[in-house]
């Protein structure tokens, strides 16, 4: 039965279901596809990222596999969403049971993505909310350009023609009130939104897609999407450097690690030149400033405060940036203690911290031969140089 058609709206609020709620089964990894690691970050963040980057969408609503609410709401935290609400055992009861929570306070448009689409091409969602002032709903899909086959056991029955085919992607975007319907009215075994729209009649618009806009499905699609990421990163480089007096009586902390020492380094905080070095590199290559900017030594909270914590809020600014750590090389200065026994512990520490694989952290030692106040004894110097890598402009 064909639904009224209702006109558009004069002011369009929008609002997107972020689809989580699936197992991600065929990618063969230990963890769901969308909580996987890309560039540094989650896969279902970037999603969520490219959703808000046009700056049309009001906010966010995660839907999500059961128990995986406070799970994802720490992934997605800093960003406009709404606490995630349990998904069904199909996608059709999932997108219902995000419609539903929408409900109480509903959009006039609603995009549903999938979290493992972490590129959305330039342009998309405007085209989509465009699309909607005369439709309502919209898909960005991608006309097929290979030759179709249909088969069976190995072996063609027939070539299929592809004239007027399209792939379907996401996100799709409806007038809310017409796709709850329609899902309320549905069998719950839709696997597009678009088509319990089409079965009630209504048209539904098409809009250029991006061959970028992939479906992490298989290993091989994640290396694609890293590839195409990779490319658009531009390295910038910092570098650092600290020093901090020893004397007795403090802990002895160097690139996270505690050693063992009857002199430790005198510091408002824990003193850890290795870190502070570090931190300054990557503030130094983003051009936000340095250590002292973000962690005043005038302020109580940071006194002995354990410098991860530094660490973790350097390594959060090249994130929000949308950007990767390419490597980093910090070189401790000092006559004692040898540094050799602890550096494979310091750059598993530091690279925990910074959630970059251990080959891409180096940690080395060298002396002033007994020259000036490090040949002394008298303190400990470090320096560090970082590569960070960030999209153009940002």
């Amino acid at each position: 039965m064909r639904r009224p058609l209702p006109g558009p709206e004069p002011r369009m609020t929008m609002d997107a279901l972020l689809m989580a709620a699936g197992a991600g089964s065929r990618f063969g990894a230990p963890v769901a596809k969308q909580y996987l690691s890309l560039l540094g970050r989650p896969v279902m963040r970037h999603a969520a990222e490219a959703l808000l980057r046009e700056g049309l969408v009001r906010r966010i609503l995660p839907v999500v596999g059961a128990g995986d609410e406070a799970r994802v709401a720490a992934l997605l935290e800093g960003l406009p969403i709404m606490p995630p609400v349990a998904g069904g055992t199909t996608r059709a009861e999932s997108v219902r049971a995000g419609l539903e929570a929408l409900a109480a306070d509903p959009p006039r448009l609603v995009l549903v993505h999938d979290a493992a689409r972490p590129i959305i091409p330039p342009g998309t969602v405007a085209a989509l909310r465009t699309a909607l002032e005369t439709a309502p709903g919209a898909i960005p899909a991608q006309p097929v350009t290979d030759t179709l086959k249909r088969g069976a056991e190995g072996t063609i029955l027939a070539t299929v023609p592809r004239d007027g085919l399209f792939r379907a992607q996401t996100p799709q975007a409806f007038r809310f009130d017409a796709l709850l319907a329609a899902h309320r009215d549905g069998d719950g075994g839709a696997t597009d939104d678009a088509a319990l729209l089409e079965a009630d009649g209504l048209p539904v618009a098409l809009v250029p897609g991006g061959e970028v806009n992939i479906k992490i499905t298989w290993p091989e699609d994640l290396a694609r999407v890293e590839a195409h990421l990779v490319a658009r990163l531009v390295p910038r480089m910092g570098t650092g450097f600290d020093v901090h007096r020893l004397e007795l009586g403090r802990p002895l902390v160097l690139c996270g690690v505690t050693i063992a020492s009857p002199l430790g380094l005198s510091g408002h905080s824990d003193a850890d030149v290795g870190i502070h070095a570090l931190c300054d590199a990557i503030y130094g290559a983003l051009a936000e400033g340095d250590i002292g900017r973000w962690f005043p030594p005038t302020e109580a909270e940071w006194k002995d405060a354990d410098s991860a914590r530094f660490l973790r809020h350097a390594a959060g600014r090249i994130a929000a940036r949308g950007g990767v750590l390419g490597n980093a090389d910090i070189t401790l200065i000092c006559e004692r203690p040898k540094i050799a026994p602890h550096a494979e512990a310091m750059r598993a520490r530091l690279a925990d911290l910074l959630g970059a694989p251990v080959d891409a952290i180096s940690v080395k030692a060298t002396t002033t031969e007994r020259l000036g106040f490090a040949g002394r004894g008298e303190g400990i110097a470090a320096q560090a140089a970082v590569v960070v890598l960030l999209p153009y402009g940002r």
